[in-house]
């Protein structure tokens, strides 16, 4: 391969967010925004579309999240976006994947039938040998859901971490993840959005703050928050993603 070095800066790529994190309490409205988008399936995970119209499909194990991309593929990846609803599920569901590779390997090849009945799961493993596993399951079916469409948005939950600042305890808001699982899902996404709820309003905010774990590299979204749903007087909902993905 011939190498060409670039001699004048190169415009980007792209604009948009290809990886999105977003990140809430539950019942703010996430399942919501994700059905409003034009071209975006669910992966619903947590049976929480049942009351959403949406272009949405469930899922409880690896082997069906495995059989939906197939049928993805066959269709010709017929998806814009895919939102995986939510994460924090999905880490749940890879604990068995994670299970059967572990028992793949020369040092589980006894999980199945001695392993299982000692520690009942690969996480209670001494020393947290196990995690290692959830990581890699992990991070292959993420890898695997991100060749469904060309933008990937990963829902998540909240929750509270203890930090200490200049002598004072507070409380953070952070990514529902497992130790290093939450620093891959980061390390890997181009924005990560906390949503929140003002009044009828839902705020997503890439706004880095010590009590909130975001942030984002496209330059429309780094620092700032936009209004991205708001619900109306009769009930219904009025979501605008065009500040967010603008390309």
């Amino acid at each position: 391969m011939e190498i060409v070095l670039p001699i004048k800066k190169q415009k980007p790529d792209t604009s948009s967010p290809e990886n999105l994190v977003i990140f809430s309490k539950p019942k703010v409205g996430k399942t919501t925004l994700f059905a409003d988008l034009p071209d975006c399936l669910i992966l619903d995970l947590e049976s929480g579309s049942k009351y959403v119209e949406a272009l949405k499909i469930g899922a409880s194990n690896v082997d069906e999240i495995k059989a939906i991309g197939k049928a993805i593929k066959d269709a010709g990846y017929p998806y814009k976006y895919v939102a995986v609803d939510t994460i924090t599920a999905l880490e749940e569901i890879c604990i068995p994947f994670a299970e059967e590779l572990y028992s793949q390997s020369p040092m589980g090849k006894n999980w199945f039938s001695e392993g299982k009945q000692k520690y009942g799961s690969i996480l209670n493993m001494p020393n947290g040998a196990g995690y290692p596993w959830l990581r890699e399951a992990f991070s292959t079916i993420i890898a695997y859901i991100k060749k469904w469409a060309p933008r990937v948005i990963l829902a998540g939950h909240v929750k509270d971490v203890l930090l200490e600042k200049n002598g004072a305890e507070f409380t953070s808001m952070d990514l529902d993840l497992t130790g290093k699982l939450k620093r891959i899902i980061m390390q890997h996404s181009d924005a990560i959005g906390y949503l929140y709820r003002k009044g009828d309003t839902n705020i997503l905010s890439f706004k880095t703050k010590d009590d909130v774990s975001c942030g984002a590299r496209p330059i429309h979204l780094k620092n700032k928050e936009f209004e991205i749903s708001k619900i109306n007087g009769d009930g219904s909902v009025t979501v605008d993603w065009s500040q967010i993905f603008i390309d």
